[in-house]
């Protein structure tokens, strides 16, 4: 399964919106999905010219969700202290 397919796989069609950027049915994070497809065809621009496409997520659960790129939370790991190599 390619997340970048640039045709959607079938079981996209059953896709519901999660508002919280989780499994609407069991809570799982988009990290613990079996199945992962990204809408890169048909980006929607904000009020300030940015992009954000739809996720779709096949849960372990058997549910299917998707959110736009634009609700995920802040990842951990963006904020860390870089560790200089020349020190």
């Amino acid at each position: 399964m390619d997340a970048f397919a640039p045709v959607p796989p079938d079981w996209t069609e059953k896709a519901v919106h999660a508002e919280n950027f989780c499994c609407p049915t069991c809570h799982a994070t988009s990290m613990e999905a079996e199945r992962v497809w990204i809408n890169r065809r048909s980006p929607v621009y904000t009020e300030d010219y940015r992009k954000k496409w739809q996720e779709f997520y096949h849960c372990r659960c058997g549910a299917v969700w998707w959110a736009w790129s634009t609700e995920r939370p802040p990842s951990e790991f963006a904020n860390r202290d870089r560790i200089d190599p020349s020190e």
